[in-house]
């Protein structure tokens, strides 16, 4: 499978949600109406879990541009825990893969 060249522009939203790492930026690019790809930023660039987590979003955005679904991924991601759960907006985040599964499913319905 061959991913879709990235085109020069995209519009996209961040959803910023608290984790146990601390608050995770995730900024969702559509193209044509479909989820295209993603990035994360956390408050506390450098670290390993800013390393995961963008290791983490490339390869969903690799995916998603070579033809997987959103909800593979939602599906793989959901539930993922770490030892450190927390709760952002009323809505238990178990972890960062989590917290991207929670806004990556506000998109499912979308599509």
């Amino acid at each position: 499978m061959k991913a879709e060249p990235r085109p020069k522009s995209l519009e996209g939203v961040t959803h910023h949600l608290d984790t146990g790492c601390g608050e995770l930026g995730i900024t969702i690019n559509k193209l044509e109406g479909k989820v295209f790809e993603i990035f994360t930023q956390t408050r506390r660039p450098g670290g390993c879990v800013a390393c995961f987590s963008e290791a983490l979003s490339r390869s969903i955005s690799l995916g998603l541009r070579a033809g997987v679904e959103l909800e593979e991924y939602h599906k793989t991601l959901h539930d993922i825990k770490c030892n450190a759960p927390t709760f952002s907006d009323g809505e238990k985040i178990n972890s960062c893969p989590d917290a991207i599964a929670k806004v990556l499913k506000l998109y499912i319905k979308e599509e």
